[in-house]
């Protein structure tokens, strides 16, 4: 045992240091939102695909055209995704905003992709310069497009990651959603504003047209289920890569739903981490490998400690030296999106957050997992 708790907690200083670049990185990131006499230039097309989204879809739909954004330079595509509810005559019912929606047919060959495709058929009808993709279940604030135009103009950014968050709720599971997607928003900012590699969210995204087909779209990554976010960004990165930027912004921050069960949070994850073997980029790879192998240890001590009375003092202490080396990082994130509220229960869930990472780490590069109704690989 002794070997176990030696190589956790060698591992646990080099994810340290990985936590310390990252704290550097979220102050080194700037923290601005557009002058108030700013009147931005930039056409949008707002693409949102859809499936089954009937409960969110509309409440989607109005923040998206209550917008603080001149009307002739915003169009906004809804693209349904084969939905089997009522998803397609909300939208169509909708009178508040000029809204084009479009239908994705049934296909054999992108069965794997439907969310690509989704996205792929909207930018194809896009008439904007920058196209914003955000999910069905979203709600964004009024000065959302207006701070994404602005970090295009103003740096001429090629990519823009912006913040996505967690609505407030009261359960368990969504506040370890939360302080998960805080974890997650701080690495992306962090990331972005050292150049250290590609991470974002499609919740919350921003490419021009001319980028994405400009490296072909999804060309090359359309057999892949998830990765219509970070692996379009690690090809934009490539061709643009100081071009590529993150809107820390309060009025950037879309808001979505947490899920309703920890099975479904989970198949989530599970999702997201799927499309980790096919990243291209070394130094995403080594932080992966770097805070899996970390979990990993540190799950081992913790199950050691249920057989041996000895371990239980050396669980808690790597649980501690784990919980106080992302402590100061996450602070400064969750201060940032207003949530300091949740940090009370930081500790009380690293095991959980243990557990999951190790899960969704060693089940994505396996078999298949269930998404909206649907198997992929």
């Amino acid at each position: 045992m002794i070997y176990l708790y030696i190589i956790t907690v060698v591992l646990l200083w080099g994810y340290a240091l990985l936590i310390g670049y990252y704290n550097r990185g979220w102050k080194k990131q700037p923290a601005a939102s557009a002058p108030d006499n700013y009147t931005p230039v930039t056409p949008l097309t707002v693409i949102i695909p859809a499936r089954n989204e009937e409960a969110n879809i509309d409440n989607c739909l109005r923040a998206v055209a209550a917008q603080v954004y001149p009307p002739a330079l915003l169009e906004i595509i809804v693209v349904n995704d084969q939905s089997t509810d009522k998803t397609a005559e909300i939208v169509q019912a909708a009178n508040y905003a000029k809204i084009t929606l479009l239908h994705r047919e049934t296909g054999l060959a992108d069965d794997q992709a439907p969310k690509k495709r989704a996205i792929e058929a909207g930018i194809q009808q896009a008439n904007g310069r920058l196209m914003v993709t955000t999910d069905a279940d979203c709600i964004a604030p009024p000065k959302w497009l207006r701070q994404l135009a602005w970090v295009h103009e103003q740096t001429n950014a090629q990519m823009i990651a912006a913040p996505v968050m967690m609505k407030r709720e009261h359960s368990w599971l969504a506040r370890f959603e939360a302080l998960d997607f805080i974890s997650l928003q701080g690495i992306t900012a962090a990331a972005a504003a050292q150049g250290f590699h590609s991470m974002c969210n499609g919740a919350n995204l921003a490419y021009t047209k001319a980028a994405f087909e400009k490296v072909n779209g999804f060309s090359g990554i359309d057999a892949i289920a998830s990765g219509d976010d970070m692996l379009l960004m690690q090809k934009i990165a490539t061709l643009y890569p100081h071009q590529v930027r993150y809107a820390k912004s309060t009025d950037a921050i879309v808001e979505t739903l947490p899920v309703s069960s920890f099975r479904l949070f989970l198949q989530q994850r599970i999702r997201w981490a799927s499309k980790a073997r096919f990243y291209q980029e070394i130094k995403l790879k080594a932080v992966l490998l770097l805070v899996y192998s970390c979990n990993f240890l540190l799950l081992m001590a913790i199950i050691a400690a249920f057989f041996s009375l000895n371990a239980i003092f050396p669980a808690l202490l790597l649980l501690l030296l784990k919980t106080a080396v992302e402590w100061v990082f996450m602070w400064k994130v969750a201060s940032f999106f207003d949530r300091k509220h949740l940090m009370l229960f930081f500790p009380l869930f690293q095991p959980l957050h243990i557990l999951y990472t190790v899960a969704a780490g060693t089940f994505s590069q396996f078999g298949q997992y269930e998404w909206k109704g649907r198997k992929l690989k």
